[in-house]
């Protein structure tokens, strides 16, 4: 059943994003899915561009479906969303993360 209104998505999200452990990542599609907006990865992308600067939320650990950071090397936030990354333990090859190693799957974890 779908959530009803932005807020109930948007709180959906925030909650899922908290629930996601330190050293594992999701994409941007996969959080949207947990939130309950299938298909929602650009939701997703937009929802997180909006998180006040000084959110304690781990946004730093949702990422694209390939693998690699959503945000630009070059840009300041891309530089630290890299930097709060490998603090975490989550390697990045070819400004790539490995999915199978650090991708976080609640659905086959919480079996």
């Amino acid at each position: 059943m779908p959530l009803a209104s932005s807020a109930q998505r948007r709180e959906a999200l925030y909650l899922s994003l908290a629930s996601i452990p330190a050293g594992r990542v999701v994409s941007y599609g996969q959080l949207a899915e947990i939130s309950g907006v299938p298909r929602g990865a650009r939701w997703a992308a937009r929802t997180l561009a909006q998180l006040p600067e000084d959110s304690r939320l781990p946004w730093h650990r949702v990422i694209t479906a390939s693998g690699r950071p959503g945000l630009g090397p070059d840009c300041p936030a891309g530089a630290e969303q890299r930097l709060r990354l490998r603090e975490e333990g989550v390697s990045l090859t070819n400004d790539r993360v490995n999915m199978r190693q650090h991708g976080w799957h609640p659905t086959l974890q919480s079996g």
